[in-house]
């Protein structure tokens, strides 16, 4: 069954936004690189079972009905956990590896793909939109 017509009420997104961008930046600043587990285990159950708790937490504070929020598309959101839990997981492995250079370059682009989010662009839509964009040019080449 398709996701495309199924949505993600934008509140629950953006706190799924901030959980990861904060626990990134608690990494950062404690050192405790485990704080990169949190984001990465919530993404990877909500990947896997469709229960990100992150999410379900957060679904309890809505105010209205969750169709009456913006809508963010699901599979768009899928991609782009597919994203931060690829990068989460870099950065994680990193660190236990002792390479520090790759940790630090995997958690600053969750971190900063999160940060920029939460302000409004959506780095995985753009990127997930021109490979849509290329595959579609690529068919209409090969007809």
């Amino acid at each position: 069954m398709s996701h495309s017509s199924i949505s993600i009420p934008r509140p629950l997104v953006r706190t799924n936004q901030w959980f990861i961008f904060l626990s990134t930046l608690a990494t950062w600043l404690s050192g405790q690189t485990w704080f990169l587990l949190l984001p990465l285990i919530a993404g990877l159950l909500g990947m896997l079972f469709d229960y990100n708790p992150i999410m379900r937490a957060a679904k309890l504070f809505l105010k209205k009905k969750p169709s009456e929020y913006i809508p963010e598309d699901k599979d768009q959101q899928q991609f782009n956990q597919l994203i931060a839990i690829s990068l989460l997981t870099v950065g994680f492995l990193s660190h236990l590896m002792g390479w520090s250079t790759i940790a630090w370059i995997a958690t600053i682009m969750v971190a900063t793909a999160s940060f920029v989010a939460i302000l409004g662009f959506c780095i995985g839509c753009f990127i997930r939109f021109r490979w849509q964009q290329y595959r579609y040019k690529k068919a209409q080449d090969s007809n």
